[in-house]
């Protein structure tokens, strides 16, 4: 990540590499409770509509038949034992890199072990993974929230021409209060979703009394037999089905906030056994009740109960849509390091809590899309057709690093990693084939979003590349700078003068125009290099690297993890506890701002590299990202041609 640019990272306040070393980190039954409200947000809320929409393409315009609902349970329980228990519960919690997960954690895992071309193809599909996470979380929160108003009609048939009102206005008001943070509201989040899991395990038990028979969808033939039985219909069917599993990746992405046993022992003991209670009971009430699949999972309840099960319900999508919005920031902050993004502001909700941050850009540019999603589909079941196809992308994605890191990381054979990841990779591509099918039925609009916001990585990535391969056509190395500073040296000044750069054997382009313009030099120079590591935290005592040099100039590597964000000062701190005199007070930072603008040749498409000006002119300044105190900062304006 280039450090002499306003084109690197985004802002964070102090970071020690791990930070469980200065903040306590909660007891295990405090994280079981934590894991349920923030990871299994998502996937908790599905029975809303999940199995009435998986039924609804079953049936294809009949009465729901025996056969298509047991098919569809079956296809339902077994998506939830192999995709998620097997593959993220058992398997992929496991593949941490440094205790953090998600894509862009396997992906810097991948591409730690394969270099050149097949390192580029991991980082293809990292951007790919990211930018469909991108949809999801502009998709949850619109399908979530509008099922769960959708109940209102239930509760009083008076209330079904402003379902779509209420549910904008619930929206607007959860990415208004973003920027408190969630750290007071988090501790109400596991036991309200303790209490959701209760309430969908009772509904479940209470009806499948209706019809025990319910029970034959554990039996995989019944999905087997569905599926080869009805061709067309049923993968038009699998791709609703995949409703059922959304929401597996924040299995995965939230392991450094709840760590591994958690988020098992709430899977298996909590989530899982209530999910399968109710979609079991949902069978057996329509198998029971056909005309009770307009919304079987609101039917499960009593009359009395349905205002309470409906407040309930909007409090548990409002988690959820709270999990895959602060999911989204982290992952933010990840791209920033890692040079898929422009630099960004960000916020910190949280003295204890260092994943706990709030991206206000991101904030309303998630906001916008959420709101367009809702007034685009208008109903859950309009917006299920667009569902699936950002997650199961992502599953695949997902599924193809975890391929690499258990053969390359993990040291298997390549016909063991194979043998291990293929049977996954081919349920979730016939998931991602079925959920294709809705492309021109709503499913268009994922696939535009996620393309979108990959062509912006991908540019940026590429404009980043090219200022920098242009900068070093003008800079000198820093050998050849000092021995021409030993024949003829200009005036000397009191104090210290730290210069960031990318590359620490040239010469700081601010460092040649400060000679050039000012012709003097302070007493201390150092050259400062910020760098990424592919880890996510970078512990204190290798932070800092420091190299005399000559003449009053030394070098100072400086190292963060991608999950955390650069802080010039205190990493100057912890140089001065090893050893580095330094004083803030006499020093002065040196930044390069440059102005970049297109040439009458370039290297990319005359599109692109708008795309990439206008990345570059929104990003966040780079004195803010550095954290440097702004009274000791000087810029150095340079101009480059793209």
């Amino acid at each position: 990540m280039p450090a002499d640019t306003a084109l690197a990272a985004d802002p964070q306040p102090a970071g020690d590499g791990d930070p469980s070393t200065h903040v306590a980190r909660p007891g295990f039954w405090t994280l079981v409770v934590g894991s349920a409200g923030v990871v299994y947000g998502d996937i908790g809320t599905s029975p809303l509509y999940a199995f009435r929409e998986a039924v609804t393409a079953a049936r294809s315009g009949g009465a729901p038949t025996a056969e298509a609902v047991l098919g569809v349970l079956s296809l339902i329980l077994w998506a939830l034992i192999l995709v998620v228990t097997v593959k993220y519960v058992i398997l992929l919690l496991r593949a941490d890199n440094n205790g953090e997960g998600g894509t862009l954690s396997l992906m810097a895992l991948a591409q730690r072990a394969l270099r050149g071309r097949r390192g580029q193809v991991v980082a293809t599909l990292g951007m790919l993974g990211a930018a469909l996470f991108y949809g999801d979380a502009i998709i949850t929160p619109a399908i979530s929230v509008l099922s769960a108003v959708e109940g209102l009609k239930l509760v009083t048939p008076v209330l079904d021409p402003y379902v779509l009102q209420i549910t904008i206005v619930i929206l607007v008001g959860l990415f208004l209060v973003q920027s408190r943070g969630t750290a007071r509201v988090a501790a109400f989040f596991g036991p309200v979703m303790l209490l959701w899991f209760a309430v969908l395990a009772l509904g479940g038990l209470i009806h499948i009394a209706d019809e025990p028979g319910v029970f034959a969808a554990f039996d995989p033939r019944h999905a087997v037999s569905f599926l080869l039985g009805n061709g067309y219909i049923g993968l038009l069917t699998l791709g609703a089905v995949f409703l059922a599993v959304t929401g597996a990746e924040a299995l995965y992405a939230d392991l450094g906030h709840f760590g591994r046993r958690p988020i098992q022992l709430t899977w298996l003991v909590m989530a899982l056994p209530a999910l399968v209670l109710n979609y079991l009971g949902q069978g057996a009430l329509v198998l029971a009740q056909p005309d009770r699949l307009e919304n079987p999972f609101f039917l499960l309840y009593p009359a009395w109960a349905l205002a309470p099960v409906v407040a309930l319900a909007t409090a548990a999508t409002v988690i959820a849509s709270q999990a895959v919005i602060t999911g989204a920031f982290s992952l933010s902050r990840q791209a920033i390091q890692l040079g898929l993004l422009p630099r960004l502001e960000i916020r910190y909700t949280s003295e204890a809590h260092a994943g706990q941050i709030y991206v206000p850009r991101i904030n309303v540019l998630l906001l916008i899309g959420v709101i367009v999603a809702v007034v685009m589909y208008r109903s859950s079941s309009a917006l299920a057709s667009a569902y699936g196809i950002a997650v199961s992308g992502t599953m695949v994605v997902t599924a193809l690093m975890a391929f690499v890191v258990i053969w390359k990381i993990w040291r298997w054979p390549v016909w063991a990693a194979a043998l291990v990841m293929a049977p996954f990779l081919a349920i979730e591509t016939i998931f991602l084939l079925a959920n294709l099918l809705k492309v021109l039925d709503g499913g268009l609009f994922p696939i535009m979003l996620g393309g979108a916001i990959m062509l912006l990585m991908i540019s940026w990535r590429r404009g980043t590349r090219m200022v920098l391969q242009k900068t070093r056509r003008t800079e000198m190395p820093i050998a050849e700078l000092l021995d021409v500073l030993a024949k003829s040296s200009p005036h000397r000044v009191r104090g210290t003068a730290v210069f960031l750069t990318s590359d620490p054997a040239f010469a700081p382009t601010a460092l040649l125009h400060n000679l050039k313009h000012n012709k003097v030099m302070h007493e201390k120079n150092v050259i400062l290099t910020v760098t990424t590591d592919d880890r996510p935290w970078v512990p204190d005592a290798e932070r800092v690297l420091i190299e005399p040099i000559r003449d009053g100039f030394s070098r100072v590597s400086m190292a963060f993890g991608y999950a955390e964000t650069p802080n010039v000062p205190r990493g100057l701190a912890i140089a001065r506890s090893i050893g580095w005199r330094y004083d803030i007070m006499a020093t002065s930072f040196f930044v390069s701002r440059r102005s970049l603008k297109a040439g009458a040749t370039t290297k990319m498409p005359r599109w692109q590299t708008q795309i990439f000006l206008l990345l570059a002119r929104n990003a966040s300044d780079a004195t803010d990202f550095f954290q440097i105190p702004t009274g000791r900062v000087v810029e150095v304006g340079t101009q480059v041609t793209i």
